[in-house]
């Protein structure tokens, strides 16, 4: 299970994803034109740029249309944002480095980390839990939801539950986790750590990022082509 776990389903996840990222960038360059625009199109140049970055960062459309749904989205891609980031920590020694060069004190970076990162593992849960529920509750948005939207969001939960139980309950061993990841990149014979959320939490992730080109999370991406379209026109 360790050898599956810790080296063959990190490459089929790697083969999986590339191949399907070169196919859904083929499936977006061979969107047709739209024949009309909903929306007036923004000016070409900076204040069209500019638009674009409302919608990418601000999710402006969604703001206007249901502000209830915006408030749980924006909280959910920032904190996405911020763990992202801080999972930069489980992979390299380079942040703790970067960080010490600024003057903070292993105690003050693993402070921040716990803070910063625990906090934002709450945050993101229950914005996650609140928007499943939604979905689960309100109607129009039921009927409109599908197997693979309840698929992914219930796999995004457990991804975050048990990074939050890794957090909270176990304490995982970092510089062993890095020491993995290291041994997977330059292809040599690192064991996988042995704590059970942090296996949990890998083969969820793992599953996600496979998932991920063929799902609707996979949306960030699309608005590019689709501006790109609708302008063109």
């Amino acid at each position: 299970m360790a050898i599956f776990l810790g080296i063959v389903l990190p490459t089929i996840t790697l083969i999986v994803f590339i191949w399907g990222m070169i196919y859904r960038i083929n499936v977006w360059f061979k969107l047709p034109a739209p024949k009309m625009t909903l929306t007036p199109a923004p000016s070409p140049g900076f204040p069209r740029f500019l638009e674009m970055l409302k919608e990418v960062f601000l999710f402006k459309s969604l703001f206007k249309g249901d502000k209830n749904l915006w408030l749980w989205s924006w909280i959910f891609h920032i904190m996405l944002v911020l763990i992202f980031v801080g999972h930069f920590r489980v992979f390299s020694w380079l942040p703790d480095q970067m960080l010490a060069a600024m003057g903070m004190t292993p105690d003050g970076i693993n402070n921040m980390s716990g803070l910063l990162g625990g906090g934002a593992g709450i945050f993101i849960f229950v914005a996650t839990l609140i928007l499943f529920i939604r979905r689960l509750v309100l109607q129009r948005v039921r009927e409109v939801s599908s197997f693979d939207d309840h698929f992914a969001v219930l796999l995004i939960l457990m991804i975050l539950l048990t990074g939050d139980a890794m957090r909270f309950i176990s304490h995982f061993d970092l510089a062993q986790t890095r020491d993995y990841f290291y041994g997977l990149v330059t292809f040599s014979a690192n064991s996988l750590p042995e704590d059970v959320w942090f296996r949990l939490h890998y083969f969820f992730g793992l599953l996600l990022i496979m998932y991920m080109p063929f799902s609707k999370i996979l949306h960030f991406g699309g608005i590019f082509f689709s501006e790109a379209l609708i302008h063109k026109h």
